[in-house]
């Protein structure tokens, strides 16, 4: 038997108001309860990620620095993000034009930082990989740390070009009052944000892959070096093809959550972004914060005894920042 949802207005006193569709009561405490699991479990994921990276001395490289970077912006998004999809239960915007506005332009901050971090990640593990005798001299600390200073200047730059009409305007794109409707230019957003860096991040790794994949050949063979190409005859580390590997995995689940929200944007030229239409979608592109995570737990034992030393509160030891964890 169909249960027939009642249709009631957001705001009853305003005849502009926008009309809401109620749902069962288990149905919407089930995703109440499962949202808040899933932003707080990102929260607290990212930010043993953070503490990890940040305290040790010994995970202070270059690759670790992009690491902590993507963890800053994951954890953003368990924190801000993802408490605001309540639209999936709700879709009354009950926080006003400007509160819409500024969720959307601060999502998109953090999906651009993320979006960045991935292709200097995929850069690091380019040269790791296909130019080794060069990497500690091309990748250091310094220029990593200004790379990704320079990567979070450009996602606010850029978001505040995207939606300057929309923070001009608050709610200049709302058909009714109690909802929540921004407007981008999908075209832009779609080269800038998409096909360029997921190009990059591709092309970077698929060159990767098969060096990666020559170089494991050759160590099996029990080879010291193999040319490619005209380049240095070089035997890369199998803790770089390790590395390379697991962050292959956070490249891969990056782009299949990416990716259905930019194919539904290819049918239009701009995007109307509309919680009760997006709201799944944009939540795909969220829920990649928790798994990042969850992967470096699978793939990096040093993330596994820096969680044990935390949660010990071992970290609180004097000198314990120079404590072995790899």
């Amino acid at each position: 038997m169909e249960i027939l949802q009642e249709t009631k207005l957001c705001f009853p006193h305003l005849n502009t108001s926008c009309k809401k569709h109620t749902h069962p009561h288990f149905e919407a405490m089930l995703i109440y309860t499962l949202l808040s699991f899933i932003s707080l479990f990102t929260v607290l994921l990212n930010l043993l990620v953070i503490i990890s990276i940040s305290h040790f001395r010994q995970l202070h490289t270059p690759t670790n620095l992009l690491l902590l970077s993507l963890a800053v912006s994951d954890f953003l998004v368990g924190l801000l993000a993802m408490p605001f999809q309540i639209h999936l239960v709700e879709p009354c915007w009950m926080l006003g034009d400007l509160v819409c506005v500024l969720y959307y332009f601060i999502l998109f901050i953090i999906v651009c930082a993320s979006v960045a971090n991935m292709v200097l990640i995929s850069a690091d593990r380019y040269v790791a990989i296909c130019d080794p005798l060069h990497y500690s001299n091309k990748v250091t600390v310094r220029r990593v740390q200004v790379s990704v200073l320079l990567c979070w200047v450009y996602c606010v730059f850029y978001s505040v070009f995207m939606f300057y009409d929309n923070l001009k305007q608050p709610g200049r794109y709302n058909s009714c009052y109690g909802e929540c409707v921004v407007n981008i230019v999908g075209a832009v957003d779609l080269v800038m944000s998409f096909i360029i860096p997921i190009s990059a991040i591709i092309i970077l790794y698929v060159r990767v892959f098969v060096v990666a994949v020559s170089q494991a050949r050759a160590m099996r063979s029990h080879i010291t070096a193999v040319t490619l190409q005209s380049s240095v005859t070089v035997t890369v580390k199998k803790s770089e093809l390790k590395a390379a590997r697991t962050l292959g995995v956070v490249v891969a689940v990056f782009l299949m959550c990416y990716c259905p929200y930019y194919c539904v944007s290819l049918s239009s030229s701009d995007i109307m972004i509309q919680s009760s239409i997006n709201a799944f979608i944009v939540f795909v592109i969220l829920f990649n914060s928790c798994l990042n995570p969850v992967i470096y737990a699978f793939f990096y034992p040093w993330f596994r005894k820096s969680v044990k030393l935390i949660v010990t509160l071992e970290i609180l030891h004097p000198n314990s920042c120079g404590i072995n964890v790899l």
